[in-house]
């Protein structure tokens, strides 16, 4: 995140039993422009937020309607406690940042920041994960298309990759892309260079 986001007309859900905690964090929260609702019962899947501040306390495994460390948005956890099966817990949530109770509302910008700056470095290494895994399962298209281009050409295998690489920067596609329509044969074997 290179810049401080903006937080007004952000929806948070504040997932803790109504108390002074939760009337300090309402109050500092709509003076960040966020729409807030308190809530001690379960997220619904169909309705989130854009951001939920939980009671990690409190809090248990159907508070939040998605799977072990899957949070699909940023999670703040909101902790009194030191013992680790509570902060173990948050973790497992999904929470990017803590804020420590009692609330101190001078915690609660920066934590926000955080928590939403790390969520999307979450996001994006796991956009970039699944990319890299799909290319890795896609790597014996490949090895089969260079196979056919050394057979079709009669040249070694480091050059059959390369002719296959320079098709694939011609046509600014990806090499497994370009490979799994060379072995359609929607594309014609490239000429060997």
């Amino acid at each position: 995140m290179k810049e401080t986001p903006n937080f007004t007309g952000r929806r948070v859900t504040i997932l803790h039993r109504s108390d002074i905690t939760t009337e300090r964090l309402t109050r500092q929260l709509k003076l960040l422009g966020l729409y807030v609702t308190v809530q001690w019962e379960p997220l619904a899947p169909t309705d989130l937020p854009d951001i939920v501040l939980v009671d990690a306390d409190q809090g248990w495994d159907d508070l939040l309607p998605w799977p072990e460390g899957k949070a699909p948005l940023p999670v703040v956890a909101l902790l009194g406690s030191e013992a680790p099966g509570r902060i173990a817990w948050a973790m497992q949530q999904g929470a990017g940042a803590i804020i420590a109770k009692p609330v101190a509302t001078s915690a609660v910008y920066p934590t926000l920041v955080m928590a939403v700056a790390i969520h999307a470095e979450r996001m994006a290494a796991t956009r970039q994960l699944q990319h890299l895994e799909e290319r890795v399962r896609l790597r014996p298209l490949v090895h089969a298309a260079v196979q056919k281009i050394m057979t079709a050409h009669n040249v070694d295998e480091e050059h059959a990759y390369s002719i296959l690489r320079n098709c694939a920067m011609q046509r600014r596609m990806p090499m497994e892309q370009v490979a799994a329509l060379i072995l359609a044969g929607a594309e014609p074997l490239p000429e060997a260079g």
